[in-house]
């Protein structure tokens, strides 16, 4: 395949390559980060709250509106509007803080990314903008009043778009080079009168210059436009060089030129803390100046001087015609080396998305629904808008900064200050984000996931993501992957193999430099596992929630009482995975470096130690199979060794499906080690071979390596297919329906107990957003999805079985995958009245909203609606493997 996008991407192998420089890295919230928390309490949203963030300057990123930068962050151009109602100008995102929603954080705004490619030669964002005054203390006031088991209240529920009131802001990104950016923005008013709207696109440097470190400061002045445009900013940086930015009025705007606004990215100390708190050479131009000037019509709030580190351009439209547009455009060029373009911006623009049209034409599957074709695009315009900058220097970070007060004392302990025990992370790159606002920093095992959508469109990206959680300055050095800024020490399950197998063979199974580099960094991870979440050594693990939140009769992330251990069926599986995917990644080095055959025996080895486990382990013979509920259950051992089962049917006990794969025909003749083993403990261990390695119905010499057993899968594929229990009709529940009545036990002379909730979780055991207490996830989908169709290549070759439970009608293991995945994709088809099931409850009907998928979080189990966060275009682009990779990724 090859287009113009394919050759850029053919050029860009390597993360700071031109025409990666440029791209929508600025995140949509940066106040309420651990990053920015420096307070005795670690409490990060009281310490930077929103309505600091238009006057505080940011010290390890900036946030906006459909922002752009470098890559290193230091020039930064992104919208803000004002409809002459609200408070403030809206500069960047607003929601809840996690004390503040009744479940917990939450994003109140409508946007959606429409498109992007993964060189952000072109891309295109939309935000929906209400033309009354936003209801900033409403939302804050009725979400405080409600209860954990009621709705929140969401921006659509306090009438501001009714009768279309709003206006959709189209901003629309396009290179005519490298270093040559094109914008334009595009408002239309939807609504039935005319309605007054000012665009006030601004430009900034992130503030590099108050904290003591660099000095050096740059400027930005106003300068001689080039005909054709009505203004211009030129920019000078230490390291950017010299940069122009230039404007023009466009359609429906033609009569209005911009005014400029100028002040300094820096805090407004006397605001925020009085006039006693100014010191000698703060700025008299601070950080929101621009928003006294526009809102607040303080003429001189603006530096008269034309000069500072803020720049705005300020279109002013007194009336907007319903159902007209206004459109504005931008050029940011840097000056050094940048090649002279003559084309203009709107042609710029038409010939990239021309491109960018051919591009996902090559990309999607020849024959996809136009519907089908749309959520891909969508899903991956979400993950090229959810690349953002990361900045993050513990040790600076833990240490303070010279120009700034000391942090408090507890900050350096090991034992309450955060994240002290990662104190050799410095991290100053772009990283796949879960989310724009909720989640605006890395997670690792949600980057996993993301990977795999990643991987088909740019799979150096893909590749270089998971690489990057591997490198010297991220990972532990006992061998840990970071978890996430709140606690990089956190326990996330070990799914990177799993992705890394994944990337490599949808990317053609070529690159073998990129896999051996991730299974050597995972042979450094693997034993971290082994030595910290096998504390018997009894080859069943521990690991805390792992991602099940709160599925869990208790919170399995706090202690345990005095030596009890809580053996986990999800764990254990992870670690069975783990073992196979390396044994997977080995093998297929070894076919051309022979040392790699013994390290494929070493992960067998261990596979099958974990698989016997599995089954039996400790000084009472426990298993985690309970016979009599044919499911998988978390055992919870008393310092005598009694066990006590959790009769919970969830995620968990369905997770050991996972451990499962194909030992292909060539390892007989090509790998003598491997091969040399099964059969020696084939003789040595005949009672367990048939039950741990599975030949197909063919009689091939195919092995099927599987932690569980034919008659176990068999029983767990009853429940799993069962719409009583957790096949949904929309993909696979993380509670069986089965416990909508609840389910207790009584341990420990305690009573425990849950129910199936198909929505939001009625308990806040694992924080305020705790909510697996049955919703669908797809990253669990995709992984179930996986190993039902490994089966079905494999041991399970022309099994049948009936789907769903109890139908009468029989089907093969591949065909059920198939079937699954129909049901997921399908919260994202519009239904027969044009919604799409998987859109939250709160937006509102009709075709300007029906138009946009949403991504949200989690599903509800029963009717699928979107739940959680409302811009996870992270995980949940999984859905863009599901249309492109309809059949799994090859059997390689």
């Amino acid at each position: 395949m090859s287009t113009a996008e394919h050759d850029r991407l053919a050029d860009s192998d390597d993360p700071r390559a031109a025409w990666r420089r440029w791209g929508p890295y600025v995140s949509a919230r940066q106040w309420g980060t651990v990053r920015e928390d420096y307070s005795a309490d670690g409490d990060a949203w009281g310490s930077f709250p929103f309505d600091h963030s238009h006057l505080r300057a940011y010290r390890w990123g900036e946030d906006g509106l459909a922002g752009i930068s470098d890559l290193d962050g230091y020039l930064n151009l992104g919208l803000a509007l004002w409809n002459g109602r609200d408070d403030r100008l809206k500069e960047r995102l607003f929601g809840l803080t996690n004390p503040q929603g009744n479940h917990g954080e939450d994003v109140k705004e409508y946007w959606w990314a429409l498109d992007g490619t993964p060189t952000h030669s072109y891309a295109s964002w939309l935000y929906r903008y209400p033309q009354a005054a936003f209801p900033y203390e409403e939302l804050v006031r009725v979400n405080g009043e409600r209860g954990i088991e009621e709705e929140e209240y969401e921006l659509a529920d306090t009438g501001v778009f009714e009768g279309d009131r709003f206006f959709d802001v189209q901003v629309r990104h396009a290179k005519a080079s490298p270093s040559d950016l094109c914008v334009e923005i595009t408002a239309t008013n939807h609504g039935p009168d005319a309605a007054p709207l000012h665009l006030v696109p601004q430009l900034w440097f992130r503030n590099t210059w108050s904290w003591g470190l660099d000095e050096r400061r740059p400027r930005l002045w106003a300068g001689e436009p080039r005909q054709g445009y009505a203004a211009a900013v030129i920019g000078e940086h230490h390291e950017l060089g010299r940069v122009r930015l230039e404007a023009s009025s466009g359609p429906g705007a033609e009569q209005v030129e911009p005014s400029l606004l100028f002040c300094d990215n820096e805090t407004n100390v006397a605001a925020l803390w009085g006039e006693d708190a100014a010191r000698e050479g703060d700025t008299a131009y601070p950080k929101d100046a621009v928003n006294r000037a526009v809102v607040h019509g303080q003429a001189d709030a603006a530096n008269p001087a034309r000069t500072g580190t803020k720049a705005a351009l300020w279109w002013r439209f007194e009336a907007v015609p319903p159902g007209e547009s206004v459109t504005v455009r931008l050029r940011l060029t840097e000056l050094e080396g940048a090649p002279a373009v003559a084309t203009g911006v709107e042609e710029v623009l038409a010939v990239r998305e021309q491109e960018c049209e051919a591009f996902y034409a090559q990309v999607i599957p020849a024959g996809t629904s136009e519907q089908d074709a749309l959520i891909a695009r969508r899903a991956f315009a979400g993950l090229q808008w959810g690349k953002q900058l990361y900045l993050y220097d513990v040790p600076r970070w833990i240490e303070g900064d010279p120009g700034q007060p000391p942090p408090p004392p507890g900050r350096h302990t090991r034992r309450t200050g955060r994240n002290t025990r990662w104190r050799h992370v410095n991290l100053a790159e772009v990283i796949s984000m879960p989310d724009e606002w909720e989640y605006p920093w890395f997670a690792t095992w949600d980057l996993a996931f993301h990977c795999v959508a990643l991987a088909h469109v740019d799979p150096f990206f893909a590749k270089w993501q998971l690489l990057l959680m591997c490198r010297e300055w991220v990972m532990n050095p006992n061998g840990q992957l970071a978890a996430y800024e709140w606690n990089f020490s956190d326990v996330n399950p070990p799914v990177h193999p799993w992705a890394a197998w994944q990337v490599f063979s949808i990317d053609g199974g070529r690159d073998r430099d990129f896999l051996e580099r991730v299974v050597l960094k995972m042979l450094l991870n693997f034993p971290w596992w082994v030595n910290r979440k096998d504390s018997e050594g009894s080859n069943v693990f521990e690991g805390g929630f792992l991602g099940m939140d709160n599925v869990g009769l208790f919170d399995r992330s706090e202690a345990l009482a005095g030596d009890q251990r809580l053996e986990q069926a999800d764990a254990t599986a992870w670690m069975g995975m783990f073992c196979l995917k390396m044994l997977r990644m080995s093998a297929e080095l070894a076919r051309h470096d022979k040392a790699w055959d013994e390290v494929s025996t070493k992960f067998l080895v261990h596979f099958l130690s974990i698989a016997e486990a599995l089954d039996d382990f400790g000084t009472h013979h426990t298993s985690l199979w309970d016979t009599e509920d044919e499911f998988f259950h978390d055992v919870l051992v008393d310092d005598d060794g009694t066990a006590h089962r959790m009769p919970v049917r969830s995620m968990v006990g369905l997770l050991p499906l996972t451990g499962i794969s194909i030992v292909p025909n060539w390892v007989a003749t090509e790998l003598p080690d491997l091969t040399d083993f099964f059969q020696g403990w084939t003789e040595r261990r005949p009672e367990l071979a048939d039950a741990l390695i599975h030949t197909n119905h063919r009689g091939y010499a195919l092995r099927t390596l599987s932690l569980v057993s034919k008659e176990q899968w068999s029983a767990l594929l009853r429940p799993l297919l069962d719409e009583g229990e957790f096949l949904s009709p929309h993909g696979i529940r993380s509670l069986s329906a089965a416990h909508r009545d609840g389910v207790s036990v009584h341990v420990a002379g305690a009573d425990l107990s849950l129910r199936y909730v198909p929505g939001e979780s009625d308990s806040r055991m694992f924080g305020g957003n705790s909510n697996w207490r049955g919703p669908v996830w797809l990253p669990v989908n995709a992984l179930l999805l996986d190993a039902l169709r490994i089966y079905g290549r494999g041991a399970g070759a022309g099994v049948e079985v009936e789907y769903p439970t109890g139908s009468g009608q029989q089907m093969g293991m591949e065909q059920v995958a198939h079937e699954i995945e129909e049901r997921l994709v399908s919260l994202f088809r519009p239904g027969p009245d044009g919604r799409r099931p998987g859109t939250p409850r709160h937006h509102p009907r009709g075709p300007l909203w029906d138009a946009h998928p949403t991504f949200s979080e989690y599903f509800h189990g029963d009717d699928g609606r979107g739940l959680g966060a409302s811009h996870q275009t992270g995980w949940t682009a999984l859905v863009a493997h599901f249309v492109c990779a309809p059949d799994g990724i090859p059997n390689r």
